[in-house]
Protein backbone atom coordinates (compact mmCIF):
# COMPACT_ATOMS: atom_id res chain seq x y z
CA UNK A 1 0.00 0.00 0.00
CA UNK A 2 1.67 3.71 -1.17
CA UNK A 3 2.31 5.85 1.75
CA UNK A 4 0.26 8.96 1.59
CA UNK A 5 1.09 11.30 3.87
CA UNK A 6 4.35 11.80 5.97
CA UNK A 7 3.56 10.64 9.84
CA UNK A 8 4.54 14.11 11.49
CA UNK A 9 4.14 13.96 15.30
CA UNK A 10 3.72 16.48 17.57
CA UNK A 11 4.45 17.36 21.17
CA UNK A 12 3.18 20.48 22.75
CA UNK A 13 1.31 21.13 25.90
CA UNK A 14 0.01 24.57 24.74
CA UNK A 15 -3.40 23.58 23.14
CA UNK A 16 -3.67 26.43 20.75
CA UNK A 17 -0.31 26.38 19.39
CA UNK A 18 -0.87 22.49 18.60
CA UNK A 19 -4.04 22.68 17.36
CA UNK A 20 -3.54 25.88 14.85
CA UNK A 21 0.10 24.32 13.84
CA UNK A 22 -1.28 20.49 13.44
CA UNK A 23 -3.75 22.33 10.98
CA UNK A 24 -1.67 23.99 8.91
CA UNK A 25 0.57 21.05 8.50
CA UNK A 26 -2.31 19.04 7.35
CA UNK A 27 -2.81 21.15 4.49
CA UNK A 28 0.94 20.63 3.45
CA UNK A 29 1.04 16.90 3.12
CA UNK A 30 1.91 15.86 6.24
CA UNK A 31 -0.16 13.34 8.55
CA UNK A 32 -0.25 14.85 12.20
CA UNK A 33 -0.63 13.14 15.50
CA UNK A 34 -0.84 15.92 18.09
CA UNK A 35 -0.30 14.94 21.88
CA UNK A 36 0.02 17.60 25.05
CA UNK A 37 2.32 15.25 26.83
CA UNK A 38 6.04 13.47 26.54
CA UNK A 39 4.01 10.27 27.67
CA UNK A 40 1.60 10.37 25.33
CA UNK A 41 4.36 10.84 22.74
CA UNK A 42 5.93 7.68 23.69
CA UNK A 43 2.66 5.57 23.42
CA UNK A 44 1.90 6.91 20.14
CA UNK A 45 4.87 6.44 18.71
CA UNK A 46 5.04 2.64 20.07
CA UNK A 47 1.56 2.43 18.59
CA UNK A 48 1.68 4.21 15.05
CA UNK A 49 4.99 4.42 12.80
CA UNK A 50 5.86 8.42 13.06
CA UNK A 51 8.58 9.49 10.08
CA UNK A 52 9.49 12.97 11.98
CA UNK A 53 8.63 14.07 15.72
CA UNK A 54 8.75 18.17 17.03
CA UNK A 55 8.93 18.39 20.47
CA UNK A 56 8.58 21.32 23.00
CA UNK A 57 11.03 20.92 25.87
CA UNK A 58 9.11 22.24 28.21
CA UNK A 59 6.14 20.23 29.50
CA UNK A 60 4.52 18.52 32.87
CA UNK A 61 5.29 15.13 33.27
CA UNK A 62 7.58 13.86 30.99
CA UNK A 63 10.12 16.84 29.80
CA UNK A 64 11.15 17.45 25.80
CA UNK A 65 14.89 16.18 26.30
CA UNK A 66 13.58 13.21 28.27
CA UNK A 67 11.14 12.82 25.07
CA UNK A 68 13.59 12.92 22.78
CA UNK A 69 16.13 10.57 24.02
CA UNK A 70 12.81 7.54 24.79
CA UNK A 71 11.76 8.70 21.14
CA UNK A 72 15.58 7.95 19.51
CA UNK A 73 15.77 4.58 21.73
CA UNK A 74 12.72 2.47 20.90
CA UNK A 75 12.59 3.99 17.06
CA UNK A 76 15.96 5.14 15.76
CA UNK A 77 15.32 5.96 12.49
CA UNK A 78 12.80 8.73 13.86
CA UNK A 79 13.49 12.05 13.02
CA UNK A 80 12.95 14.29 16.37
CA UNK A 81 13.02 18.13 16.01
CA UNK A 82 13.00 20.28 19.24
CA UNK A 83 11.30 23.36 19.32
CA UNK A 84 10.86 25.33 22.43
CA UNK A 85 9.92 29.07 23.35
CA UNK A 86 12.39 28.07 26.34
CA UNK A 87 15.61 27.25 25.24
CA UNK A 88 19.11 27.98 25.81
CA UNK A 89 22.76 27.11 24.66
CA UNK A 90 22.98 24.03 27.07
CA UNK A 91 19.67 22.74 26.22
CA UNK A 92 20.35 22.84 22.43
CA UNK A 93 24.04 21.05 23.06
CA UNK A 94 22.28 18.48 24.93
CA UNK A 95 19.43 17.50 22.72
CA UNK A 96 22.09 17.30 19.59
CA UNK A 97 24.01 14.89 22.09
CA UNK A 98 20.51 13.09 22.27
CA UNK A 99 19.96 12.75 19.01
CA UNK A 100 17.89 15.76 18.40
CA UNK A 101 17.87 16.33 14.24
CA UNK A 102 17.11 20.46 14.88
CA UNK A 103 16.59 22.38 17.42
CA UNK A 104 14.55 25.75 16.93
CA UNK A 105 13.32 28.52 19.01
CA UNK A 106 9.27 29.48 18.91
CA UNK A 107 8.49 31.99 17.08
CA UNK A 108 9.87 29.88 14.33
CA UNK A 109 9.41 31.37 10.67
CA UNK A 110 6.87 29.15 8.91
CA UNK A 111 9.22 28.29 5.85
CA UNK A 112 11.99 27.44 8.15
CA UNK A 113 10.03 25.09 10.30
CA UNK A 114 8.65 23.39 6.84
CA UNK A 115 12.40 23.46 5.74
CA UNK A 116 13.76 21.33 8.55
CA UNK A 117 10.72 18.99 8.92
CA UNK A 118 11.70 18.09 4.88
CA UNK A 119 15.34 18.17 5.82
CA UNK A 120 14.61 15.54 8.65
CA UNK A 121 12.20 13.50 6.93
CA UNK A 122 14.99 12.89 4.36
CA UNK A 123 17.45 11.87 6.87
CA UNK A 124 15.47 9.91 8.04
CA UNK A 125 14.63 7.91 4.67
CA UNK A 126 18.36 8.15 3.59
CA UNK A 127 19.06 6.42 7.15
CA UNK A 128 16.43 3.65 6.87
CA UNK A 129 17.37 3.46 3.40
CA UNK A 130 21.23 3.40 3.87
CA UNK A 131 21.38 5.99 0.84
CA UNK A 132 24.24 8.40 1.42
CA UNK A 133 23.25 12.21 0.85
CA UNK A 134 24.96 12.93 -2.39
CA UNK A 135 22.48 10.22 -3.90
CA UNK A 136 19.95 11.22 -2.03
CA UNK A 137 20.74 14.85 -3.43
CA UNK A 138 20.98 13.16 -7.46
CA UNK A 139 17.61 12.10 -6.64
CA UNK A 140 16.06 14.81 -5.67
CA UNK A 141 17.47 17.20 -8.30
CA UNK A 142 15.83 14.42 -11.10
CA UNK A 143 12.61 15.96 -10.00
CA UNK A 144 11.27 19.34 -10.93
CA UNK A 145 10.82 20.65 -7.31
CA UNK A 146 10.23 23.94 -6.15
CA UNK A 147 8.16 24.25 -2.53
CA UNK A 148 8.55 22.19 -0.06
CA UNK A 149 5.81 20.62 -0.19
CA UNK A 150 7.08 19.10 -3.35
CA UNK A 151 10.02 18.22 -1.92
CA UNK A 152 8.49 16.84 0.86
CA UNK A 153 6.05 14.62 -1.91
CA UNK A 154 9.56 13.15 -3.84
CA UNK A 155 11.04 11.78 -0.57
CA UNK A 156 7.37 10.35 0.38
CA UNK A 157 7.88 8.38 -2.76
CA UNK A 158 11.50 7.43 -2.03
CA UNK A 159 10.14 6.49 1.26
CA UNK A 160 7.47 4.37 -0.55
CA UNK A 161 10.00 2.01 -2.74
CA UNK A 162 11.11 0.70 0.76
Amino acid sequence: MAKEKINLLIVDDEQQFLKSTATRLEVRGFHVIAVDRGEKAVETARREPIDVALVDLKMPGMHGEQTLETLKEEHPWMEVVILTGHGSIDSAVECTKSGAYSYLQKPCEWERLLEVLAEAYKKKVMNQLDIQEEKMNELLEMSAYSSPRALLDKIRQLDQED
